[in-house]
């Protein structure tokens, strides 16, 4: 077993380790399509949703082709992208709906229990490229019981750069090898 009696603190990177982004956005993907009366595969559409407009979105920031912009606005971006494909003409307050899916995401069932009992022993906390704000609403949707919530955006870079990281330890007043990201 590892020895982790160095460790104070773990921070997490949320989606897919403690919530079931997948699932939980589909489901949304699902009835917006059914209102709008068009026949789409939900989970498709979620996961082209992410791929390209969150994992590509932070890879053109990277890459210096967009600003630093938050999970919410690269979601936004590519949600209106995917919309017009499918010949969807949706209201801004229904698309702004939709996007805030990502606010809504439910825990795996062992998650808000598992962290309850890590915080007998260690800081918790998040550690994602998720906005702050989309963090706090996810946590209290869900139930999980961070001790904080840090974000990448304070920053102002996308994990995996170093200052991500770096920054997490310090806000938690931590060494660089008392934190352990999960």
């Amino acid at each position: 077993m590892t020895d982790l009696s160095g460790v104070r603190a773990l921070t997490f990177d949320v989606f897919g380790t403690v919530v079931d982004w997948r699932s939980s956005v589909s489901a949304e993907v699902a009835a917006f399509l059914d209102r709008h009366g068009v026949e789409a595969d939900a989970g498709l559409f979620t996961d082209r949703w992410r791929r390209e407009g969150y994992a590509g979105g932070m890879r053109l920031v990277r890459d210096g082709e967009l600003p630093f912009q938050t999970a919410d606005q690269l979601h936004l971006r590519m949600l209106k992208i995917l919309l017009e494909e499918l010949s969807i003409e949706a209201e801004q307050a229904e698309m702004e709906k939709l996007n805030r899916a990502w606010h809504r995401l439910h825990p795996w069932i062992d998650s808000p229990g598992g962290l309850q009992r890590l915080r007998s022993r260690f800081m918790v906390s998040t550690l994602s490229n998720g906005n702050v704000d989309l963090l706090v609403n996810m946590a209290k949707f869900g139930g999980l019981p961070w001790d904080c919530v840090l974000s990448a955006q304070i920053t102002g870079a996308f994990k995996p750069e170093p200052q991500c990281y770096q920054r997490a330890a310090e806000l938690l007043g931590c060494e660089s090898h008392e934190v352990m990201m999960v």
